[in-house]
Order: C-alpha cells, then structure tokens, then sequence
C-alpha cells in the first residue's frame, strides 16, 4: 500500500516460518493440556468441558474470536500507519512493519484456534468439514458464518504472501495486500452477524471504535496521496559546493 518514493524493501520476511509453525504447535499442546489437567485442578471446570451441555468451548470460541479480530484491527492499523507516513513518527517504518506482519500472523493462529476449539461445543454440532467448507453450516447462520470462512482464507492466502514476495515481486504484493480492506470487512461482518455477543453494548462499541479508526486512518492515507500529488512540497534547491582552489 506504499508508493514507490516511500516504499520499504525487505529482503526475507522479518518473521521467521519455522517460528510461527511452532508457536502455533506449542499453543495447540497447551490447550490439549489444559483441557486434560484443568478438570482435575478445578472440579468445576469438569462439568463445563465435559458435560453434557458443555459451555467452555463456545466461551473460548467468542473470546479468541475477539482476540483474533483485534490482532487484525492492530495488523490493519500498522500497515495504514507505514503508507501514511505517521509510523516514521513512532515506532519507524522497519519496526512497524515487523509488528504488522508478527501480528497479522498471531491474529491468523487465533483464527484457526477459534474455529477448532467449536468443534467440542455440543449445543450445534460443528463438524470439522463444516468448518473447513464456507457456507456449510446449515444448523447455525450458514451465509455469515461462510462470511468468516472465506474471510480466514483470504487472511492465510495474505499471510503466505509475505514469504513468497520476492517471488511475486513489490506491486504484485501490494496489489494483493489492498485485499487485507475486504478481508477485514468480511471477519467484521462476521463478527457483528453471527456473534451472540452483538447485542451487548460493550461488543457494538467495539465495533464501532476498532472499524471507525481504520476508517480514519484510510481517509487520512488518501487525504496525504492527495496531497503528495497535487500539492507536492517546495524544497529547497541544494547549492552546488563551491570549487576547490586551485593550487598555484
């Protein structure tokens, strides 16, 4: 989403694939374990996870939902903040677009964790298919959830390309990074449609703050392109070094 005269070139992608392979291993093992030994820890807990209506799963689902579409809404912010220049302020362009694509790919391993961890919620009955195949889910809200579906694929098709750019080459990247609006429209969409904490005031003034500011920080990123291009800045002609004296 950069311009050429400010574009930032990477030779190998600041975050590492084997690193997130096993982040995302490592966080798996963990709710496996958790799942197994917690129960035990807190008797409580039994009940909520195996039960015959258990209810810690569609929790954990509507909280890594949220996690998921924040990591998003960070990654979204970051990359505005690089093409309209507000990142040289803080925290730089390199450290900024670091952050932007740790956490566009931290946001993608919640994603997955928020639709696996359904799977053991027995009030609809996900089956892994379903979740794999968009518009699929005729028992709950099949063409928002689809929404969502589609939206997680575009976001790891997005994801895969940091690691592919010098590849596709700089404008064949940019171009396809445009996607990451429609992307965010669709997880947003999701989101507000199939959620059933939509109608809580807390979750509508998320909604509303997290997508508002996208919007103003890309109505600002146009307002500068505007400007840069009709109204470019004056700059002060360099004065040319003055010749060295001859030796005579």
């Amino acid at each position: 989403m950069a311009n050429s005269s400010d574009q930032i070139e990477f030779n190998e992608s600041s975050v590492n694939l084997q690193s997130f392979v096993m982040f995302l291993v490592s966080m798996t093992a963990g709710l496996l374990v958790a799942v197994l030994l917690l129960p035990a820890w807190l008797p409580n807990m039994a009940f909520s996870l195996g039960g015959d209506a258990p209810k810690a799963y569609w929790y954990l689902s509507r909280a890594t939902a949220f996690v998921s579409l924040s990591l998003l809404w960070l990654s979204m912010a970051l990359g505005l903040s690089i093409t309209n220049k507000m990142a040289r302020l803080w925290p730089g362009a390199p450290a900024a677009f670091a952050i932007h694509e740790y956490v566009s790919l931290l946001g993608l391993a919640f994603a997955i964790f928020h639709a696996i961890v359904i799977l053991g919620d027995h009030y609809i009955k996900f089956t892994l298919l379903q979740l794999l195949i968009p518009f699929s889910t005729v028992a709950y809200r099949p063409f928002w959830v689809g929404m969502g579906q589609i939206g997680f694929y575009a976001w790891a098709i997005l994801a895969i390309t940091f690691y592919i750019r010098p590849i596709i080459g700089q404008k064949s990247w940019r171009f396809l990074h445009y996607g990451s609006f429609g992307m965010y429209l669709l997880g947003i969409f999701h989101g507000i449609f199939s959620g059933t904490d939509t109608s809580s005031s807390w979750a509508q003034n998320y909604y509303w703050y997290t997508a508002g500011s996208l919007i103003f920080l890309l109505m600002y990123r146009i307002l500068v392109g505007v400007i840069d291009k009709y109204f470019p800045q004056n700059k002060k002609p360099v004065a040319p070094a003055a010749p060295r004296p001859t030796q005579g």
